[in-house]
């Protein structure tokens, strides 16, 4: 099973120059994309397809990089997509499947045998084979690792013990650490003979004890930067952020983004080194969170477009439920002032106005708030601050618009209802900067998930406090 870790600073040996892709030429005069395939690409794909001529749509495809054939299937119709992997399907590479989106992928394993899915997921690295094999059902997933060679199928079997979404199912098995007492040289010359044991690319070399505990690492440009006859412990980093296997991928993410770091060694209980996690994999978790935040915020639960009509359907009727609750507790608030409505029938036509900016206001600060408690920028010791900061923005922007609306309800009807709707406004967008970042702190003190649930309970609080502001102040200043 050989490393092919997936960087994006990977292009003379990898990634084709986007001269040499296939990709026609713009005749539209948009600039060409930097990477992907164009629409242009994808239709003579089709068309090469419908016709029949697999040979010259082989020759094309297997001139691009994996990542973009995968965007290739993605781009495809589900029967051009079958079409499309029979034609591959003989020598296909089984990097592509780590590309593509994992909804998708369920897809597109199921048109291989196991032997042959088996033989793709071979030539993965750790992490991008535990990726694919643990989607699979039971039975796929047995017969898949039975046909892999015996050494890897011990690997990927002892990743997934770890539970899902930790760094023992991220870590990749291959590594290079060295013992303390080598030299330079003893080092280079080892890299140099062990190719087939070792990864093709790597960015640290790891130092260890008898007991193969990480004592420090070595940057690969260190290294190469000594002469021969340096001892490597004379060169190693003390200072290393060891990872326990159990720890959560987000938190994973989080220490890369601390330390910037390039590569990092994952231990077990006993601190022992048994994988290491490269920057490339931190980035697909980095979007993995960051998509699934943007889904809890918009109650969608998936993002993904490749689920079917039902999947989709059936993971968003329980948040639209929800919002139909939080919406008569509207309407009981409205029909509290119904004599009020009655009497004054411009109230009607303004204040959905109230409520409408109130919840944006309100959605503006959640999502900020929701993302700074995911990457740890709010913390306790800044939440004050925070929260002073997001009522005086609500302050402000209350009074820019309160002004502006105020002004035209004034002119359109008259002038104590532009009062009544100016003094509302300035209420809610406040109380929507104060929940907006009060809300989603709660929640995360209780240990509650501050994406699933802050848009549900923010929604309902400046639906109320606007339609209470408003038709209160009416009640109590216009009759």
């Amino acid at each position: 099973m050989h490393t092919d870790p997936q960087e994006p600073n990977r292009i003379q040996d990898d990634v084709p120059h986007p001269a040499e892709r296939p990709d026609p030429a713009r005749e539209d005069g948009e600039e060409e994309r930097a990477y992907g395939v164009e629409p242009e690409f994808v239709e003579e794909i089709v068309e090469r397809l419908h016709a029949g001529r697999r040979d010259e749509l082989r020759a094309e495809v297997d001139k691009l990089h994996p990542a973009d054939i995968a965007d290739l299937i993605e781009q495809l119709g589900h029967d051009d997509r079958e079409a499309l992997v029979g034609v591959l399907r003989p020598d296909f590479d089984g990097e592509v499947l780590s590309y593509l989106n994992p909804d998708l992928r369920e897809e597109i394993v199921e048109l291989f045998e196991p032997k042959e899915l088996a033989a793709a997921v071979a030539e993965l690295d750790t992490d991008d084979a535990v990726d694919v094999i643990e989607d699979l059902d039971e039975d796929t997933r047995r017969e898949v690792l039975e046909n892999l060679p015996a050494a890897d199928r011990a690997l990927v079997q002892e990743n997934l013990t770890y539970d899902e979404y930790t760094a023992g199912r991220l870590m990749q098995r291959d590594l290079v650490a060295v013992p303390q007492f080598w030299t330079v040289g003893k080092t280079i010359d080892y890299v140099r003979a062990a190719t087939d044991e070792l990864p093709e690319d790597f960015y640290d070399i790891f130092v260890v004890d008898p007991m193969h505990r990480v004592v420090g690492a070595v940057p690969l440009s260190r290294l190469l930067r000594q002469k021969r006859s340096v001892r490597i412990a004379d060169l190693v980093t003390e200072e290393v952020d060891t990872i326990p296997a159990t720890m959560d991928q987000e938190e994973v993410a989080n220490l890369f983004r601390q330390y910037a770091l390039v590569s990092a060694p994952v231990v077990d209980a006993g601190g022992r080194l048994i994988g290491v996690i490269t920057v490339d994999d931190v980035v697909h978790i980095i979007d993995e969170e960051a998509e699934d935040d943007l889904g809890k915020l918009g109650g969608v639960g998936d993002t993904s477009i490749y689920r079917t009509v039902l999947e989709t359907s059936r993971s968003r009727i329980s948040w639209l439920g929800v919002n139909l609750l939080t919406a008569f507790a509207a309407a009981g608030v409205i029909s509290l002032f119904e004599a009020t409505i009655e009497q004054i029938v411009a109230l009607a036509v303004l204040m959905p106005i109230t409520a409408s900016m109130g919840g944006n206001a309100g959605t503006q600060t959640l999502t900020v708030a929701v993302r700074a408690l995911a990457t740890r920028e709010l913390s306790p010791s800044n939440a004050a601050r925070v929260v002073g900061k997001e009522v005086m923005v609500g302050l402000i922007n209350g009074v820019v618009f309160a002004t502006l609306v105020g002004a035209i309800a004034a002119t359109w009807f008259e002038p104590m209802i532009g009062v009544v709707i100016a003094c509302a406004m300035v209420i809610n967008l406040f109380v929507a900067g104060l929940c907006g970042v009060l809300i989603p702190i709660g929640l995360d003190r209780m240990g509650v998930d501050p994406a699933v649930a802050s848009s549900v309970f923010l929604t309902t609080m400046t639906d109320v406090i606007g339609f209470l502001s408003f038709l209160g102040l009416a009640s109590l200043l216009l009759l």
